[in-house]
């Protein structure tokens, strides 16, 4: 027996709440776009005129699964919920409905100062200092993104002239336990940014088989002596903006 329990689980055993089992497929896109930006998910729905895939609905309301057409092809979008547990639980319910290629859109904390608002990341690997992961694949530091869907996430940024950094993120479950200490701690191991999903998408990726890279944005600053928000939830242009990146992208996949 571990002596920690999250380092005990099975990954060959079914679980008791299958999603294959308990779910029944639906017509829906295989396409998807996971955007975390709900008022430019609201402002697509409103303006593309989305009809609702599937009306989704955990315990703290609504997640609709949308499906609207961009050049020609059927696309899903939804938003996850914040944190790992809901924003994985969502994602395994869209594979079993039928979605099988994600995109991943959302901000993150800066631990590079010269990380300016609005500056697009491509994460390539995760630091798991989350739950979520360890329920899906062998503990291990890190965990690491499809490079092929990297590789096609840098190449589709680089043909637009977009600027952009690849890196590794730091997954936390706990935002207000960011201490000095751990910051510098996941710099030295050459961590860039902070959220609280990355490496749990990543997981639930590899253990179900489907396609998932993830973009980010630069968001609140988190280097310095003292926390900066730098109004990085205002920027409305780079939200939208990235959304529709991460839709395109998505249907290259």
């Amino acid at each position: 027996m571990n002596r920690l329990p999250i380092l005990e689980h099975e990954f060959l055993s079914e679980s008791k709440l299958e999603p294959s089992k308990l779910i029944k497929p639906r017509d829906v896109p295989e396409h998807c776009v996971i955007s975390f930006f709900r008022e430019v998910n609201q402002k697509v729905a409103l303006e593309m005129q989305a009809k609702i895939a599937v009306a989704n609905r955990w315990e703290d309301g609504e997640h609709p699964i949308y499906e609207i057409e961009r050049n020609g092809q059927r696309l899903a979008f939804f938003h996850p919920g914040v944190g790992a547990p809901i924003a994985t639980g969502l994602l395994e319910e869209a594979i079993a409905f039928g979605c099988k290629k994600f995109i991943v859109c959302g901000g993150c904390g800066v631990l590079e100062k010269d990380l300016s608002v609005g500056k697009l990341i491509v994460v390539d690997a995760a630091v798991r200092d989350e739950g979520v992961s360890y329920h899906y694949v062998k503990p291990d530091r890190e965990i690491h993104a499809n490079q092929d869907i990297v590789k096609l996430m840098e190449a589709f940024l680089q043909e637009r002239g977009i600027p952009f950094v690849t890196g590794k993120t730091w997954t936390t479950d706990a935002p207000y336990r960011e201490t000095q200490g751990m910051i510098d701690k996941r710099k030295r191991e050459g961590c860039l940014t902070v959220e609280m999903e990355a490496a749990s998408f990543l997981a639930v990726a590899q253990f179900r088989k489907v396609l998932l890279g993830q973009f980010l944005y630069a968001g609140d600053d988190l280097s310095g002596e003292n926390w900066d928000n730098r109004g990085w939830q205002s920027r409305k242009e780079v939200r939208e903006s990235l959304f529709w990146l991460a839709a395109d992208v998505c249907l290259k996949l």
